[in-house]
């Protein structure tokens, strides 16, 4: 029998948060697709791994045995996958924008000069995964933006603070001001992260900067152009202050903006990801970070 590694990992990640809820939460997923591939590996398997009822998911025994089980076979399946990686010297990076990975590519550019024999693959995630690839095990490290879900679990150090602004359609009334003050858009329609990516998306709605004013969702967008393409046909978006010079739309201005707080850019991997390659190429980025 073939199970996909990644029905796995949903399976651990529900029997250890101990809810759907907070596994999808965890994973970046809905909690229908979740619900989903649970099914999906409870019919490959051939049993019930959990019983479900209004007070919560609790595990059967058949269940228990797997979950006793899982853990094991995944940090040997990851082992391999990094061994595996190492042996081919290929390294994962991955990355959500332009913005945040600011010189990362010169250091890749001068680690490969030096290291020619390595691979440095750079892999653009959307912000349905604000870990970039971390959490699901598909990069060995990442430029991330903070915070965001699961941060606690991973090793994080951050290279970076960036000033928020605001897009704004070019027919706002506040599109020719200098300064936007945040208060004056607390009743607009802002573009929103899915509900899945938690603090990312309480974060870019300023949720917790708005006294406790309502956030009035007009749009989700999980890519660079959904978002601007909902900023152009009516709401607003926060926005770090490198989306002005690396994402840009006709109908769209950017306008620098007062009283929230600013964006932390981070590097992360899961604490077991050692190599001596990827601790050269992570110091690299870091002291980048630090002279800019």
């Amino acid at each position: 029998m073939d199970v996909d590694t990644r029905l796995l990992r949903y399976f651990a990640a529900v029997a250890e948060e101990g809810s759907l809820t907070g596994a999808a939460r965890r994973l970046f997923v809905s909690q229908p697709a979740l619900t989903k591939r649970i099914r999906r590996l409870e019919d490959e398997l051939g049993v019930a791994l959990f019983t479900r009822s209004r007070s919560g998911t609790a595990l059967t025994e058949a269940g228990r045995e797997l979950a006793a089980r899982v853990p094991a076979l995944l940090d040997g399946w990851d082992e391999t996958v990094r061994a595996t990686g190492r042996a081919a010297k290929v390294l994962r990076l991955g990355f959500l924008d332009a913005g945040a990975v600011g010189a990362v590519h010169e250091v890749v550019a001068e680690f490969r000069r030096a290291r020619p024999e390595w691979r440095v693959e750079l892999r653009q995630f959307d912000w349905s995964d604000p870990s970039a690839g971390l959490a699901r095990g598909d990069v060995d490290a990442a430029v991330v933006r903070l915070p965001f879900p699961g941060q606690e679990s991973l090793d994080v150090r951050e290279l970076f603070v960036e000033e928020r602004g605001v897009l704004l359609p070019a027919r706002h009334p506040l599109a020719d001001s200098g300064t936007v003050e945040f208060r004056d858009l607390w009743d607009e329609p802002f573009v929103a992260a899915g509900a899945e990516t938690g603090a990312w998306r309480d974060h870019w709605l300023a949720a917790e900067e708005r006294g406790g004013h309502p956030v009035r969702v007009g749009a989700v967008a999980g890519r660079p152009d959904e978002w601007l393409g909902a900023v152009a046909a009516g709401c607003v978006a926060l926005a770090p202050a490198s989306a002005a010079r690396f994402h840009s739309h006709p109908d769209v201005v950017f306008r620098p903006v007062r009283g929230v707080s600013p964006s932390r850019v981070g590097l992360a991997r899961r604490s077991r990801t050692r190599g001596a390659a990827l601790n050269e190429l992570l110091e690299a980025i870091t002291r980048r970070s630090s002279r800019s």
